[in-house]
Parts: C-alpha cells; sequence; structure tokens
C-alpha cells in the first residue's frame, strides 16, 4: 500500500525546491511524477515557483469545488499512467479533496507527497493541513531558521513592510504588498507585542 505524506515548515524551508528534487528524482529513473497545485496558489500562474528560481509547470490546477479523483482521472485517460503524486501548496486543500488524496494513496497505491505550512500568519492551521496531520501516514517537518538564528515555526506577515497580525487567512506572497519572513515563536510574539503597542 502506498502512503499519504505531509512534509510542511515555514515559509522558506525550501518546500517547492524539495518538490522538484523528488519529481525531478522520479523522471530520471523514468517514472512518472505529475504535480498537481491549487487554484488559490496565483502565485507563478500555472507554474511552481522555487525561491532558488526553479519552476516547473504544474500538470494539474484545482479548484475548492473540484474533485481530485475526478480531474486525475482526466488527466490520465489523457497522459497515462502516475507513479507518484506530487502536490504543492497543500494547505489551500479542501479536507474532502485531503480525504481523496488519501483514499488515492490507499486504494490506488500511487504515494501522495504533500507540501504545505502547517498554520498561517495568525498561528490558525489551514484547513487542508489540519486534515493532513490527521490522515497522513508519514509528517516530516522540513526546517528553516529565524532571523535570530533560531528554527523557525512561524510565519510572519508583512504588509508594506510592517507587521500585520490580523486580516484574511490567504494573503498570496509577493502580491498586493505582502511577504512573509519564517519567525521562532519567541520573535513572533516580540513582534506581535511591538506591534501591539504601536496602536
Amino acid at each position: 500500500m502506498a502512503k499519504l505524506y505531509f512534509r510542511y515548515g515555514a515559509m522558506n524551508c525550501g518546500k517547492s525546491t524539495a518538490l522538484m528534487q523528488v519529481v525531478h528524482n522520479y523522471h530520471e529513473r523514468g517514472m512518472r511524477a505529475m504535480v498537481i497545485k491549487p487554484y488559490t496558489d496565483t502565485k507563478g500562474g500555472d507554474q511552481i515557483v522555487s525561491r532558488l528560481g526553479i519552476v516547473r509547470k504544474a500538470d494539474l490546477i484545482i479548484k475548492s469545488d473540484e474533485s481530485v479523483k475526478a480531474m486525475l482521472d482526466d488527466w490520465r485517460v489523457r497522459h497515462g499512467e502516475v507513479n507518484c503524486i506530487m502536490v504543492d501548496e497543500a494547505q489551500f486543500f479542501k479536507a474532502s479533496q485531503i480525504d481523496e488524496f488519501f483514499e488515492i494513496a490507499v486504494k490506488r497505491n500511487v504515494p501522495v507527497i504533500c507540501y504545505g505550512l502547517r498554520t498561517d500568519f495568525s498561528t490558525r492551521g489551514f484547513e487542508g493541513s489540519e486534515r493532513l496531520l490527521l490522515l497522513a501516514h508519514s509528517l516530516e517537518e522540513l526546517k528553516t531558521i529565524c532571523r535570530c538564528g533560531r528554527k523557525a515555526v512561524l510565519n510572519g506577515r508583512k504588509v508594506n513592510g510592517k507587521f500585520v497580525f490580523e486580516g484574511e487567512q490567504v494573503a498570496i506572497d509577493g502580491e498586493d504588498q505582502v511577504e512573509y519572513e519564517s519567525l521562532c515563536a519567541n520573535c513572533y510574539f516580540e513582534l506581535k507585542e511591538k506591534e501591539k503597542n504601536h496602536e
């Protein structure tokens, strides 16, 4: 039986780069790894974009109201079988879609490797990530560092260069003056307190 994997980490930990490395490894061995991204992730359009400058076109872009299995079946009719499914920005998928990825791994014996964030900029969980934390056979944290050198576990959101701690859950990095910074818990709360005192 194949497994559902969730590889998570704070922003800038190399999730998309790691995904593309795994895709390369499959292709190098003559196998097909397909790449799926959610429609919500508008960064790069139809491409997966790594901060290292590596780019790869997504095979499927799935909307929140679409069936993963139906989209995959349609793709397989046109392109053939796949040996592995790679999912970028998995946090943006609905819980029901994560259930479908789980079922694909178990019933169709195709490994599904999901990469994404565990929490948003306000430390709340994403729907897709919460479901993955419950269902994935394997959980792996991808690590990066905070500005202070400690392990980063949270994502600070900046708008026009200023940290913000309230707002919509989804705001894409690089759009509308939005940026993110990986932070340890200490720095996150220090910045939050500093921002509160300036109000």
